[in-house]
């Protein structure tokens, strides 16, 4: 297994389904930052500061990088923190700083809900969800994974009218798409991208409301996946 500059890979078992686990960044305590839907430990491992004086802890879910996909049915926001939750548990590396990015962001969220007692920190990174399961800006996700299960080529997703928007107002998250496309196994990436986009991280506002750690959210402008009011909607 592969892992990033400055990182060593571990294999974790999760009901016989092997899992990778990415360990890096400077000695210290540890500090957990997922990736988002259909990325890898190299996405938050190129934002994680090498000399922060925290080990950078990333598991790279079911169907994603180095770890195996199993059942593509059990896809799912919550299967992944629970996947989570599991290794944080056999590390004894909990109560910690947990974040991510995007699908990332949604995981840490939900563990931080049900599962405080492993959470000392949260960060939020460009957000995709709130509460709600398929959330309209996760559309063009979805559509691209039907796309991609029915073996729709790059070029005709790129001309159609979800594509043309992107390029006009998200050229960043068109380039995301277009990765998509070129991603393998192709029957993986369609499962997690329309099981994923229709999903939710299965907590209430009041929940999020009463989270008591601190807490930090990042978003950005032009992007319509990751809508910086829904950022916003998370810091108020």
């Amino acid at each position: 297994m592969t892992s990033p500059p400055g990182y060593r890979c571990e294999t974790v078992d999760r009901d016989g389904v092997p899992l990778a686990l990415h360990i890096g960044g400077a000695a210290g305590p540890p500090v957990i930052l997922q990736h988002g839907l259909c990325g890898d430990a190299a996405q938050t491992a190129e934002v994680f500061p090498p000399n922060a004086g925290w080990r950078h802890h990333v598991l790279e879910c079911r169907g994603h990088g180095a770890s195996a996909a199993g059942d593509p049915a059990r896809f799912s926001i919550a299967a992944f923190t629970d996947d989570l939750a599991a290794v944080i548990e056999a590390r004894g590396i909990g109560p910690c700083p947990v974040g991510g990015i995007s699908m990332g962001a949604a995981i840490a969220l939900r563990l931080a809900v049900l599962r405080p007692d492993l959470v000392s920190a949260l960060i939020l990174a460009r957000p995709a969800w709130l509460t709600e399961p398929g959330p309209a800006n996760l559309a063009a996700n979805a559509e691209a994974g039907r796309a991609i299960a029915a073996r729709q080529s790059w070029e005709a997703f790129r001309d159609g009218d979800t594509a043309r928007r992107l390029a006009e107002v998200a050229t960043d998250n068109l380039a995301s798409i277009e990765g998509f496309f070129v991603r393998h196994p192709a029957d993986v990436t369609a499962a997690l991208l329309t099981r994923i986009a229709v999903d939710g991280p299965g907590v209430t506002a009041d929940q999020v409301g009463a989270i008591a750690v601190p807490t930090l959210v990042l978003g950005t402008g032009d992007d319509i996946v990751h809508p910086l009011e829904m950022a916003e909607r998370f810091a108020s």
